[in-house]
């Protein structure tokens, strides 16, 4: 994978301490910590309800010092941002094509050689879904990494990071535990999120 502003020394620092800053004034509470054990891991990002997520996921893999990669729509990844948007932890996803991707970022957290969160939210848009997606279930279990239930509740200003799941091969149980987290969490625009 690519370097990011994550692994960039004196920036990250930086980030961190203006992360902590803002959002201690904003009122946010900072929960959880990320395992030893899940040092390559893939994250849940949900609900995705609102364009604030992405500001908020990175003032907070800041704060929890974490080395995160987000997958997102190629659209936003267009000129003059495609650098910034890398260099930020962005991954492209073409969701018009069918394509490898669960085999490839299964393959990517295999060959990590430092630690390396894989954020996905897998409602796939910011839109109200009927159904997730289930590619980060198939990433994690493809790498045998586990699954970390990682949350922004705008109703309680708490972000932070939930249970580790170790998928167990059977994906309508494990959704259930994942799906009954989530419930009460609430995103920013909560009417677009469906937690059944």
């Amino acid at each position: 994978m690519h370097n990011t502003i994550f692994s960039t020394p004196v920036i990250s620092t930086l980030m961190r301490w203006f992360s902590l800053a803002y959002l201690k004034l904003a009122g946010w509470k900072i929960e959880g910590r990320l395992p030893e054990q899940a040092r390559v891991s893939v994250f849940i990002a949900a609900p995705h309800t609102s364009n604030w997520d992405l500001p908020f996921t990175l003032m907070a893999a800041f704060a929890l010092r974490l080395d995160i990669y987000w997958m997102g729509k190629e659209e936003i990844f267009k000129p003059p941002f495609r650098g910034l948007m890398m260099w930020l932890g962005g991954v492209p996803v073409r969701r018009s094509q069918s394509n490898n991707l669960v085999a490839e970022s299964a393959q990517a957290l295999k060959n990590a050689t430092r630690p390396m969160q894989l954020v996905v939210p897998p409602e796939g848009t910011r839109s109200k879904v009927r159904y997730w997606k289930s590619g980060f279930y198939h990433i994690a279990q493809a790498a045998n990494v586990p699954i970390i239930l990682s949350y922004l509740d705008f109703g309680t200003k708490r972000l932070g990071l939930g249970p580790v799941l170790v998928p167990s091969g059977d994906l309508e149980a494990d959704m259930v535990q994942i799906k009954a987290f989530y419930a009460p969490i609430r995103g920013k625009n909560p009417d677009q999120y469906n937690a059944e």
